[in-house]
C-alpha cells in the first residue's frame, strides 16, 4: 500500500473515532491571551455593553470594555452579532451523584439516619458523567453539589464542569451544611398536624443536642479522638460554611430560621415556594433563597396557579435575596436559563433574570469573588449564544470557556441526533 494512502486511512480512522467517542475530555489549560470581540456583553451585574470586548489570561478576565484595537500576540474570535454571559451556576443539584434514576449502582446521593453531617458531596461526584456534558453544552458551567437523605445530609461543594476527577472539578469545598426541615404539615388523612409537630420536634431536639455537643467539642484545645460530624459543621459556628434548609411552607422556613438563630448560623432558604409571604421576616434575618424550578405547578391547592412563575419577581420587588435553581430530575437541570426566562416574562427585567442565575447565586454560594460577573480579575467563565439564553428559541450556545480553557460542548445528545441524521439521510 502507497505510504500517503496508508497515511490518510489511519488519519480518517482516527477522526471517526475521535467523533465516535461518548467522553468529552476535558480542554487544557489556557496558554494564550484571548480576545472575543465585537459582542453583545451581559456582564451579569445588570450593565450591557454593546459592541464590546472581553480579553483574558490565564484563565483571568484582563478587561471587559467597549472594542478597541488589539495587541498583536492576542488570539481574537470575531463575536460578531453574538451575545457573551457569564458561566450559568446551577445552585443546588444531585449532578454526579445520580447517573440513571431506576439503576441503583449509580445512585450515590443518599446515606442511611438523621445525622449524616460528615458526608461529603465531592467525594461522591463523578466527573465522567455523562450528563454534565449536556450542561455544559447548554451554558451551565459550575454547579452545587448536594448531598440528601437524613434530617443533616452532610456537606455540598461547588464544582466547575470540566475535570478530570473530583480533586480537579472542585471549585469551592463543603461550602455548606443541608438542612432538611421535618414535615409538619400533612399531606393525606393517615397523618395528623399535632403528630407531624411532635415528631418534627423530636427531630429537631436530636440534632439541637448534636450541636452543643459540637460547640462544646471546639472549646476544647485538644481531643483524644476526632469527631467527624463535629468537625464537619465547624464552619458553621464561624459563618465560613452556611446553613442550608430545605423547607417549602411559611410554618417550616420560620421552624428552621428560629433553630440556625440559636447558633448563629449564615443561614439559606432552598425551596421556599411560600417565602414571599414572609419577605420582611427573611430580610430581618438576612436570610437568602434558592428558589426551586420555576417551571412547576402551584404547592398548595389555594395558591395562584402561576405563582412559580412569578415568585422570583415578588421576591426582587420585596429586596429579599435570592437565585434561581433547577431541580427537575426530567431535565436534570438543564432548563435553568429557561426557568429565568419564564422569571423575565413575570416581572423581573432580563438582566435581573440573568443574575438570578449567575452572581446572585454567586453570593450565595460564596463564590461570588471568583465569578459570577464578567468583571476585571475574575476568573474567565464565559458563554456565547447566538441568540439571548433566556429565550428557549434563540438560545444556541456556540463557545464556553472554564477559568479561559475552550471546552468541548460535544455531548452524547448530540452524537445520537447526527448518527440518526446520517443513517437516514438528513442533512
Amino acid at each position: 500500500m502507497n505510504k500517503n494512502i496508508f497515511l490518510l486511512l489511519i488519519l480518517s480512522i482516527a477522526v471517526n473515532i475521535s467523533y465516535s467517542q461518548e467522553t468529552i475530555y476535558p480542554a487544557p489549560m489556557q496558554s494564550e491571551t484571548i480576545s472575543l470581540i465585537h459582542a453583545t456583553i451581559h456582564v451579569g451585574n445588570g450593565q450591557v455593553i454593546e459592541d464590546g470586548m472581553i480579553v483574558f489570561d490565564k484563565g483571568k478576565i484582563i478587561s471587559v470594555a467597549k472594542y478597541q484595537p488589539l495587541a498583536d500576540n492576542t488570539k481574537v474570535i470575531d463575536c460578531t452579532g453574538k451575545q457573551i454571559y457569564p458561566g450559568i451556576i446551577l445552585p443546588d443539584c444531585n449532578l454526579g451523584l445520580i447517573e440513571i434514576s431506576a439503576v441503583r449502582s449509580t445512585r450515590d446521593q443518599y446515606e442511611l439516619g438523621n445525622n449524616n453531617a460528615n458526608i461529603r458531596a465531592a467525594i461522591a461526584y463523578n466527573s465522567d458523567s455523562k450528563i454534565i456534558n449536556t450542561l455544559r453544552s447548554n451554558g451551565v458551567l459550575l454547579a452545587g453539589i448536594t448531598p440528601g437523605g437524613g434530617i443533616i445530609s452532610g456537606s455540598s461543594s461547588v464544582m466547575q464542569l470540566d475535570a478530570w476527577n473530583w480533586e480537579d472539578a472542585v471549585y469551592k469545598m463543603d461550602n455548606g451544611i443541608h438542612f432538611n426541615m421535618p414535615q409538619i404539615i400533612p399531606f393525606s388523612t393517615t397523618q395528623t398536624s399535632a403528630d407531624l409537630l411532635k415528631d418534627a420536634n423530636k427531630q429537631l431536639e436530636e440534632i439541637r443536642n448534636f450541636f452543643l455537643e459540637a460547640k462544646a467539642y471546639f472549646k476544647e484545645t485538644t481531643h483524644t479522638h476526632t469527631n467527624l460530624k463535629a468537625e464537619a459543621v465547624k464552619g458553621l459556628f464561624d459563618q465560613t460554611q452556611t446553613f442550608f434548609i430545605h423547607a417549602e411552607l411559611v410554618r417550616e422556613m420560620m421552624m428552621g430560621i428560629a433553630f440556625a438563630k440559636e447558633f448563629g448560623f449564615k443561614t439559606v432558604i432552598v425551596g421556599g415556594s411560600d417565602s414571599y409571604k414572609i419577605t420582611d421576616y427573611l430580610k430581618q434575618n438576612n436570610v437568602a433563597v434558592i428558589l426551586n424550578a420555576t417551571h412547576n405547578l402551584p404547592f398548595m391547592q389555594d395558591d395562584d396557579v402561576d405563582i412559580y412563575y412569578k415568585l422570583p419577581y415578588l421576591l426582587q420587588k420585596a429586596g429579599v435575596s435570592y437565585c434561581i435553581n433547577d431541580n427537575d430530575d426530567s431535565n436534570r437541570g438543564r432548563n435553568i436559563m429557561f426557568n429565568a426566562g419564564t422569571a423575565a416574562a413575570y416581572g423581573l427585567t432580563k438582566e435581573e433574570a440573568l443574575q438570578a442565575i449567575t452572581l446572585s447565586t454567586a453570593k450565595i454560594l460564596g463564590i461570588d469573588a471568583q465569578t459570577g460577573s464578567l468583571e476585571k480579575g475574575k476568573d474567565a467563565n464565559i458563554i456565547v449564544s447566538d441568540g439571548d439564553i433566556l429565550d428557549i428559541k434563540t438560545n444556541n450556545i456556540i463557545d464556553a470557556f472554564i477559568q479561559g480553557r475552550q471546552i468541548n460542548l460535544d455531548n452524547k445528545q448530540k452524537q445520537l441526533y447526527m448518527k440518526y441524521q446520517y443513517k437516514y439521510g438528513i442533512k
